[in-house]
């Protein structure tokens, strides 16, 4: 069966997940990946200060990185 999942909220997501000491970058990329899909607006200024201030530019890069591979992964097997 396949689903389509659309986040509501995709600003507070990210920044609540990037807040939880658990979520780990790879993690944090299939919910950023998500929001890149998604309708709903974004705010990726306040989503992208939030991941370099928990882990830092190139953290951001690494998140932006898996999560890009993730979504042209997804237009693959579309």
């Amino acid at each position: 069966m396949n689903g389509h999942f659309e986040l509501t909220n995709p600003t507070d997501t990210l920044i609540m997940e990037i807040s939880l000491p658990e979520i780990k970058q790879p993690s944090l990329a299939l919910t950023y990946a998500m929001a890149l899909c998604c309708s709903a607006k974004t705010d990726w200024r306040a989503v992208n200060q939030a991941i370099i201030a928990r882990w830092s530019f190139s953290g951001l890069e690494r998140v932006k990185k898996l999560a890009w591979k993730r979504v042209e992964s997804r237009k693959l097997h579309a």
